[in-house]
């Protein structure tokens, strides 16, 4: 009886922490072709570097595409408002362009609460991309939890770069 219960109350916590989006729907890049592209040549002038000096799939150019947040938050901090309202206006002039919001988080913490953080640090880009005018149809909101650390190691220098929520286009 107690591990039924047990079980049952794991399974209750995890299914309120999950964020209804299925991380294989989340595209991801991938960084390990050539460093030619298709369009050859050694100019260093490849299709990556063509899309994003065009901004296709890249977002505003010029533009943060890093919230960071302090411990244990999901404020978004008044220094990124120019930043979203750049998202925002790009967001708004193309309204097939989808953006994948990231949430994440350093390494301290169990893996149920930082997934949990992660949600709400890209629900709360989500919310105030909205307030700007966004639609809730071009945004997607995931955690990644501290799954998919940008900084590797245990000191305060890399937690805060890994406290953060990355917008991604599509």
């Amino acid at each position: 009886m107690k591990k039924l219960l047990l079980l049952l109350s794991i399974a209750a916590v995890l299914s309120g922490c999950a964020s209804g989006v299925k991380l294989s729907d989340v595209q991801v890049d991938d960084r390990s072709g050539s460093a030619t592209g298709q369009m050859g040549g050694t100019n260093g002038l490849n299709a990556r570097n063509l899309a994003a000096m065009q901004g296709i799939k890249q977002g505003p150019v010029g533009v943060d595409h890093i919230i960071y947040f302090e411990l244990d938050s999901y404020t978004v901090k008044a220094e990124y408002q120019s930043a979203l309202e750049a998202h925002a206006r790009f967001l708004r002039a193309d309204r097939n362009r989808r953006v994948n919001l990231e949430g994440h988080t350093d390494e301290r913490g169990g893996s149920e609460y930082n997934l949990a953080l992660g949600q709400k640090r890209s629900d709360a880009v989500r919310r105030a991309l909205s307030a700007l005018g966004v639609p809730e149809g071009q945004m997607e909101s995931v955690s990644f939890g501290k799954e998919k650390p940008v900084a590797q190691g245990s000191d305060e220098s890399a937690y805060s770069q890994n406290r953060r929520a990355a917008l991604n286009y599509q």
